[in-house]
């Protein structure tokens, strides 16, 4: 690549600093995107000095440049030729002559054009995390990014079984390992080596053929003690057969895939706390709260699936105890008429499962009685941290045995229960802030109600110090060819004055993993499902759609009209606003759907957060400026989830369709959800619906930067389905259908627990512990995070 572009600026360097002149030099900023870039050059191709740049190597490097910062003559480059792979360069202009340099350089140069030159700049505190997992196996192949485990298991086994015996040992210590309630499990002590376990596992497998499958564990427990074997393998004859052979296996000739399902039966999740401390964590009453919204389903939703799983594994374990589920969040004393104020509360729907809230306090011990923004909470997560220790001991008798983080704050805390109490971690990012602000690392300190130094600091350290990661889909780790992941941006950043990340996540670690969750099964299903309709809703439904109700605005003149619906949270992010936009421009969408918005309130003067007032105040005066009264019906309402479900299923039986035109959306619970009861959807392509979405089969994708196309293919939508009613049809059973492959909770629960157990194992029989790794965050954490946090008022 140098080679080339060094031939780009001798072949063409007069033609190239009028490119870089018109469209860079002489603009009154710094800092180019993606988009300027490619925008820029696809336009001076079509100048007459631009087109003899056609078919030069530039047209391969100029559109994968992510970045440029201009300090005249001098461009910087941040150029990804390719899904997690970076490279960085130094141009002079005037003497036409490029250079690669490194990723310290190009962030140096970030810096000084927003704090200017600074004589310590060679000495500030640089993050690198690079040498610590040099010798750590690493993905090379982009489209193996996020198929961690798979990865780990074909290098590892290999490595480990390579030497005679040498797994097999390590096999044995791990099996001799597991416990519950005192009880031995796996194996005793009349196994004492590898040739023993060999030895007991043929006499077993070769006892249990001569009984029926179907056996019952307790009829043969005492033969299969006497060879060594405790409880744990199986709850009949057939399924301890089956372990028993998968092992045997392992131990001849090791394959990923039956490491993989040996390892996903291991008894060794019986404790799961999740950790959510921001917001209002409730059942009742909390959506629409600040900082309260889609979160608090997704939550509720993995923890049935979770202990209903775990429930039909222990089972089949052959083992007798109840699995406990404890999602960790913060007691809001002045909580409203929320249960946010109790300290613990059974979870609905569930056996054993429970709300456990812990109170923040203040520098002198008091509690705080009073919500607190996400952007504030950092102060009191590490005190939160160890109360809730002693709390989670006294009600699980004893420590957990996977700890789930959620969001920024959830993982950072669970980064601080997990190193104290040596428990696997696993964390959920959901939606990092860095990826929704545009330069929130450089301008931090313009923004610093927003606290974003602090927010990325515990980003990086639970990030790094956890035992896997889960994302909803692809796009959250890497992104596309064409845009960057959300933990791609957290690779290298600066914020000046501050620290600069050099090499801070690597999207290739094996520990990232995708595990794409579901909608609840009990609530969204097809509208062709009758029997489970609540049809005793309709005219309620029929009342909020059509009928004179409180906290509303606009009523449809022509109710026959199909119905575009969207519900979200009335913020930026969301773009409600500008779906309404979109629609109030499109003459002809107008005429073939009424828009139906279900989304935050319409009082601005109900509203406590300063975003949604913003929101509020906008989608009043686009109903104004277009008139838009007779043809948008604006609901301030937050829906129940039966509520919501028999909605989307109405909308259905009217052939209408679901909108999702967020600027950005990590997952898209609303989009499986609508899908799951058969409404056609449009979806953002930025995020996860560009991966739940097979366009044109299952739905579409639209561009939230590009209104006026996005509503043309609504358009052609509704034209396509009055010239065929089968189109519909078509489109809707492809979403109900694209759901059920791929988007449940029971598929989310299995392979989440089945991670936990390999991560665990390969934990305890390999390094993947990285202490190193560990002490160095911890230092970065008591250096760097805890300053930071202390400064927040």
């Amino acid at each position: 690549m140098k080679r080339k572009l060094k031939e780009l600026f001798e072949n063409h360097g007069n033609c190239l600093y009028t490119f870089f002149q018109s469209f860079f030099l002489e603009a009154d900023r710094h800092f180019f995107l993606r988009t300027d870039i490619y925008n820029a050059w696809e336009k001076f191709l079509e100048t007459e000095g631009g087109s003899q740049l056609k078919g030069t190597y530039g047209e391969d490097f100029f559109p994968g440049c992510q970045e440029m910062a201009v300090r005249a003559p001098w461009i910087y480059v941040a150029s990804r030729p390719a899904i997690g792979i970076w490279e960085y360069y130094q141009i002079h202009t005037e003497a036409m002559e490029g250079e690669q340099i490194s990723i310290s350089d190009y962030l140096k140069q970030k810096e000084r054009l927003v704090v200017g030159a600074k004589e310590n700049a060679n000495f500030a505190l640089e993050l690198d995390l690079f040498p610590f997992s040099r010798e750590f196996p690493r993905m090379t192949e982009n489209r193996s990014i996020g198929r961690g485990v798979e990865f780990l298991n074909r290098t590892l086994s290999g490595k480990m079984f390579g030497e005679k015996d040498n797994g097999g040992n390590r096999m044995l210590d791990f099996l001799r390992v597991h416990q519950v309630s005192g009880q031995q499990l796996m194996l005793n002590g009349h196994i004492e080596d590898i040739q023993q376990l060999r030895d007991s596992l043929r006499k077993a497998i070769k006892y249990l053929k001569s009984i029926t499958n179907s056996t019952e564990y307790k009829e043969f427990s005492d033969r299969l003690k006497n060879l060594g074997f405790e409880p744990g393998w199986g709850s009949n004859a057939g399924r301890v057969k089956e372990m028993m052979s998968m092992l045997m296996d392992i131990l001849e000739v090791p394959d990923p895939k039956t490491l993989e399902r040996f390892l996903g039966r291991i008894p060794m999740i019986y404790s799961v706390v999740i950790v959510s401390p921001h917001g209002y964590f409730g059942q009742g009453n909390v959506l629409g709260m600040p900082d309260t919204g889609g979160q608090i389903v997704y939550i509720l939703d993995q923890v049935k699936a979770l202990e209903a799983e775990m429930k039909r594994q222990i089972q089949a374990q052959g083992i007798d105890i109840t699995p406990q589920i404890v999602v960790l969040t913060r007691q809001i004393p002045e909580s409203g008429n929320t249960s946010c104020h109790e300290p613990l509360e059974d979870i609905i729907g569930t056996e054993n499962a429970k709300i456990l809230r812990i109170p923040f306090r203040g520098e002198h011990g008091e509690v705080k009685q009073e919500w607190i923004s996400r952007f504030k909470v950092w102060p009191y997560l590490e005190r939160f941290s160890l109360e809730s220790e002693k709390e989670l001991y006294a009600l699980l008798g004893g420590r957990p045995d996977l700890i789930l983080g959620n969001y920024s704050d959830g993982n950072l805390v669970a980064y601080l229960l997990s190193r104290r109490m040596k428990v696997t971690q696993c964390n959920i990012a959901h939606a990092l802030e860095k990826a929704k602000y545009l330069y929130s690392d450089l301008y931090w300190q313009d923004n610093r109600e927003n606290n974003f130094a602090c927010q990325f600091t515990a980003d990086l350290v639970s990030m790094n110090a956890c035992d896997f990661i889960i994302t909803s889909t692809y796009q959250e780790i890497a992104g596309t060819e064409d845009s960057l992941g959300q933990y791609e941006s957290y690779t290298s950043f600066t914020m000046p004055d501050m620290y600069r990340v050099v090499n801070g996540i690597d999207v290739f670690d094996p520990k990232f993993n995708i595990v794409s969750p579901g909608a609840d099964e009990k609530v969204y299903f097809s509208y062709k499902d009758e029997k489970r309709r609540i049809t005793d809703m309709h005219p309620e439904l029929e009342e909020l759609i059509y009928g004179e109700t409180h906290d509303c605005r606009g009523t449809f003149e022509n109710k026959d009209k199909p119905l575009l619906f969207t519900m979200a949270r009335l913020d930026s992010v969301k773009n409600i606003s500008g779906l309404v936009e979109w629609y109030a421009k499109n003459d002809e969408l107008r005429e073939q759907a009424n828009l139906l918005v279900v989304a935050g309130k319409v009082d601005v003067e109900q509203s406590s957060d300063n975003e949604e007032r913003h929101q509020i105040e906008r989608m009043h005066q686009l109903m104004n400026d277009y008139d838009l009264d007779g043809q948008v019906r604006w609901l301030g309402r937050h829906l129940e989830k039966n509520k919501a479900g028999e909605l989307y299923r109405y909308v259905a039986d009217r052939q209408g369709a679901f909108v999702q035109p967020a600027l950005f959306e990590a997952f898209g619970l609303t989009v499986i959800e609508a899908m799951a009861s058969g409404l056609p959807v449009f979806a953002t392509l930025y995020g996860g619906p560009l991966e739940i979405i097979e366009e044109g089969v299952s739905g579409f994708h639209i561009d939230p930067g590009n209104g006026e196309a996005s509503s043309e293919k609504m358009v052609e939508f509704f034209r396509k389905c009055n010239e065929n009613p089968d189109h519909w049809n078509y489109i809707s059973d492809g979403a109900m259908a694209r759901v059920k492959s791929r988007y449940t909770w029971k598929l989310y629960a299995r392979k989440l627990l089945t991670l936990s157990r390999v991560y665990g194992f390969w934990k305890y029989v390999t390094n993947l512990e990285r202490e190193e790794t560990g002490r160095y965050l911890e230092m970065f954490y008591g250096t760097v995070y805890r300053r930071l946090a202390e400064d927040i008022h």
